[in-house]
């Protein structure tokens, strides 16, 4: 694993939480680098060191977490669906700016789908249809309804500013999931 040094790190993490707070604020499309580089209190030439443009660090943000959230996964997979749902609930509480922003932004449809995609292939790995309550349903129709729901219930706890802590949503979440799969 290459090692990235500290003021690289610093520097990108400065660019993509001043674009993400630009996108709680405004359009997209309205965005521009010298924003950016405006907001993270760096030159705009410093932003293109690091990233194509606007599209590209959007892109790279949405992966990253996606990403991490795939690592979570792993992690779950030993769980039961309340101790897993904790991590999931923890991260999205913990990138907060993110995930309100993602979801609730209308420059970017595209995560939305992308983090539906995510749950479509995590929960597949947990959809059986060959007994229990999924006996003789379509494992397709299981797997989209519990990735919907799931995305559902997560913009709604985060464009509602999280009215319940982490844990006690993940109980909630999970008990229903339990119900599901």
């Amino acid at each position: 694993m290459t090692k990235i040094d500290r003021r690289v790190a610093r520097t990108q993490e400065a660019i993509k939480k001043a674009f993400l707070e630009l996108m709680s604020e405004k359009n997209f499309d309205s965005i521009t680098i010298q924003d950016i580089s405006d907001r993270a209190n760096i030159n705009r030439a410093t932003v293109y060191l690091h990233y194509l443009d606007k599209f590209d660090l959007l892109d790279k943000i949405i992966e990253e977490h996606i990403s991490n959230m795939a690592n979570l996964c792993e992690l779950e997979a030993e769980m039961d669906w309340i101790e897993g749902t904790v991590l999931c609930m923890e991260y999205l509480e913990s990138n907060y700016l993110f995930f309100s922003t993602m979801l609730a932004s209308e420059g970017a449809p595209f995560f939305r789908s992308r983090f539906v995609q995510h749950n479509i292939e995590e929960f597949k790995k947990d959809v059986d249809i060959t007994k229990g309550k999924n006996f003789g349903q379509s494992e397709e129709v299981v797997v989209e309804f519990v990735a919907n729901a799931y995305v559902g219930v997560v913009e709604w706890w985060l464009k509602n500013g999280m009215p319940y802590p982490p844990q006690e949503m993940a109980e909630k979440v999970g008990d229903l999931l339990e119900r599901i799969i």
